[in-house]
């Protein structure tokens, strides 16, 4: 990946790392690419109003993690004199930056020796070494101290490592369909000669058609594409019932019509997405924050 290059940047793991939150490689890489070519530097990210970010997030999803990317790019500028701070501790001082992307930044954008532990990395250590299908639901304090126990002591080789683990999960040791004859360390995994016991939950992954994500995704597709702020009646009629055809909006206006949602489930979204700053009211209508 681009984001792994020797000459990525800092704010280019930055990027990535917040973008991969919850959200597949091959949905990410295109949007990160286009945000660096805009976006190289935190301070050109700052420079820009925050519904920018938001209008370029795209479809990543989670739309929020747009807004502190771009608080984190201010508070980069303000603080650091513009370069993404290369310790955890002032990493983890940013907006939006959690203790996983804090020692993923120091880690893979500084050489660092840091402990990593992704969904990927959890799932090797638990069939690798703990000899179970899939790690527990949530981050333990075990599996904490069992990443730190492995990693190697120098920071190069740390940092190959947290690579490497987390390369593996992705590509050989998946969730659903493991690929254990063509893995590294088969002959040293507790899982497989454990006989591959099956794990003791079922993930549940979250719904999505129906539910107020959706129409606030939705929603969001229209204020991204409008030009000027949207009437609130412009979210409830059909654009053929507008008399006129809303320029520039009458695509993303006509796929949140054929959601056919409850006008409360509307309001809902509408009233989310001003709580979370991910619009706002101007002249009467609705636009992405200023």
């Amino acid at each position: 990946m681009p984001w792994r290059e020797p000459g990525c940047s800092p704010w280019g793991v930055l990027v990535s790392e917040i973008m991969l939150q919850q959200t597949p490689v091959v949905r990410v890489l295109p949007v990160w690419q286009e945000w660096l070519k805009r976006w190289p530097t935190p301070a050109g990210l700052a420079g820009e109003p925050a519904g920018e970010a938001v209008r370029s997030w795209g479809r990543l999803g989670y739309p929020r993690r747009a807004l502190r990317l771009h608080a984190a790019a201010a508070a980069i500028v303000q603080d650091h004199g513009g370069r993404v701070p290369d310790t955890h501790a002032e990493l983890l001082d940013l907006p939006g930056v959690g203790s996983y992307t804090a020692a993923a930044v120091a880690a893979f954008a500084y050489g660092r020796r840091e402990t990593v532990v992704d969904t990927n990395i959890r799932r090797v250590h638990a069939r690798l070494v703990s000899g179970v299908a899939l790690p527990a639901p949530a981050l333990t304090a075990a599996e904490m101290r069992l990443a730190a126990a492995l990693l190697p002591d120098d920071d190069d080789t740390s940092v190959r490592w947290n690579a490497a683990v987390m390369e593996l999960g992705a590509l050989v040791c998946t969730a659903r369909a493991p690929k254990c004859a063509a893995c590294p360390v088969k002959d040293s995994c507790a899982w497989l000669a454990a006989g591959e016991p099956p794990p003791s939950y079922v993930p549940k992954g979250q719904a999505w058609h129906g539910t107020d994500r959706q129409v606030r995704g939705a929603v969001l597709a229209v204020l991204r594409l409008a030009e000027s702020p949207v009437p609130p009646d412009m979210f409830q009629r059909e654009p053929a019932d507008l008399g006129f055809a809303p320029e520039g909006i009458g695509v993303p206006l006509a796929a949140l019509h054929r959601l056919n949602s409850a006008p409360e489930q509307l309001e809902r979204a509408l009233a989310g997405l001003l709580a979370d700053g991910l619009a706002e009211m101007h002249d009467g209508g609705y636009q992405l924050p200023a």
